[in-house]
């Protein structure tokens, strides 16, 4: 499987019979990220936020991809809701691996949910904090629902070179996880059948589309 991280939330996630894009974001909405013209055979966006719902910049291929898509509804903030809305979280099983997206997570999920979530091959979750879960929320997570790999979004980077001010780093996730690989590229291949032992793979890539 390859996963492509395009910048702030979205990312590409290919395997041999299918390709998803999840929560594209409008051209010029985040920090020092370049628009977003991504080819893939379906969209995923987990709420209706201009960083991350631009279904309409991803051109579909027409190809229908034989996918179980489940979608688990959570909240944007920690008070249902009430201070930004909604979010999905989906997961997508091809019969082989399942992997789940975060969207803008901004509160725990129940229990009914995390052991839904349970067991995943791969997890992409925001850890920035302020509009979503932080890193130390994101890691508690991880830790209960033990996927084998995780990849971290919606952060900025120390420099501020790409993404919002308010927002944190990837080093308090990191800190809290233990331990992570930081990929100086903005894809990585993945064997899930060929990851070292039962510890969580922790990946930080670089997004792609950075303007700089």
């Amino acid at each position: 499987m390859k996963v492509t991280w395009i910048g702030h939330s979205c990312f590409k996630v290919e395997a041999e019979n299918w390709s998803v894009v999840f929560d594209p974001s409008e051209d010029g909405y985040v920090p020092g990220i370049k628009p977003m013209r991504e080819e893939a055979d379906l969209v995923i966006c987990s709420h209706d936020h201009g960083d991350h719902n631009a279904a309409d910049l991803i051109k579909l291929t027409g190809r229908k991809p034989d996918l179980k898509i489940t979608t688990i509804h959570t909240f944007h903030d920690e008070e249902e809701g009430a201070l930004r809305g909604v979010n999905d979280i989906s997961i997508v099983d091809d019969g082989k691996c399942r992997i789940a997206h975060f969207g803008d997570l901004g509160c725990m999920p129940t229990e009914e949910q995390l052991e839904i979530l349970t067991g995943l091959d791969l997890v992409m979750i925001p850890v920035g904090g302020y509009y979503t879960i932080d890193g130390e929320m994101a890691a508690k997570i991880i830790k209960t629902i033990e996927p084998k790999v995780v990849i971290p979004m919606h952060f900025r980077d120390e420099g501020l070179v790409f993404g919002f001010d308010v927002i944190s780093t990837v080093e308090p996730f990191c800190y809290y996880m233990g331990s992570s690989d930081t990929i100086n590229y903005c894809e990585v291949e993945i064997d899930f059948d060929q990851l070292p032992g039962e510890d969580i793979t922790v990946l930080v890539l670089k997004p792609k589309n950075l303007e700089n």
